[in-house]
């Protein structure tokens, strides 16, 4: 999760968040290598008192300039396309989970079982434990199996609302009477945090996001007895 003072993003959880990651730092090389130049090229303008003609007026100079950019776009939108449908990408999900959002919790279904429901509240500060988080724990947590792929499908009973978890590299909105669906694999067991990412009212602060994986047989344990392993 995030910490005091953290400048990058939060630790990636799930492979689409390591490409998200990836993609990032090459984007950012690119926009320092053009910062570099452009302010070499106008340090060089400002202080120099030399004026070259055949730069004042070159054909060969404005081919350059016009075809770079446009190589720098496709190495840009070509990975960014990469992870667009990487992203969409949803191949025999071993897991369905409906979450809904309300004013101001969570609920969600598993539905791939008869009877697994449950609301998530967030926990009153005055109610937290020692290792719990203010204003990010909840009393129920979303229990998902490590390295399987899951079905998210995210609707709204009321407002808008946006289903958030940065280090699973999901953000999903939750529209009221729209079905819009995700998909996450988590790489190793752990605790991940998120929040409603989008203003839905007086309590938009207070609406978290808890997502626990564990192995695939403590899932089924949890599954089995929800109440008591949760």
């Amino acid at each position: 999760m995030a910490h005091p003072a953290q400048l990058g993003f939060q630790d990636a959880a799930s492979p689409v968040m390591e490409e998200l990651l990836h993609f990032h730092d090459h984007a950012l090389m690119i926009v320092f290598l053009i910062s570099a130049l452009v302010l070499y090229i106008i340090i060089a303008m400002v202080s120099t008192k030399l004026t070259n003609k055949f730069i004042l007026d070159s054909q060969e100079i404005e081919i350059v300039w016009t075809i770079l950019p446009a190589v720098i776009l496709v190495m840009i939108a070509l990975p960014s396309l990469r992870i667009l449908y990487l992203m969409d990408e949803i191949n025999d999900p071993h897991l369905t989970i409906k979450a809904m959002g309300h004013q101001w919790y969570w609920s969600y279904e598993y539905t791939d079982y008869e009877d697994l429901a449950f609301d998530a509240y967030m926990v009153p500060t005055q109610d937290l434990t020692p290792g719990q988080f203010r204003l990010l724990e909840t009393d129920h947590r979303m229990v998902i199996p490590v390295q399987s792929p899951i079905r998210i499908l995210v609707s709204a009973e009321d407002v808008l609302h946006s289903w958030a978890v940065p280090s699973m590299g999901v953000k999903m909105d939750a529209v009221p009477g729209r079905l819009n669906q995700t998909a996450l694999l988590a790489s190793r067991p752990g605790v991940y945090y998120g929040q409603c990412s989008e203003i839905c009212g007086a309590n938009h602060s207070f609406m978290p996001i808890v997502i626990e994986t564990v192995p695939l047989p403590n899932f089924m344990l949890w599954s089995t007895y929800p109440a008591t392993s949760a």
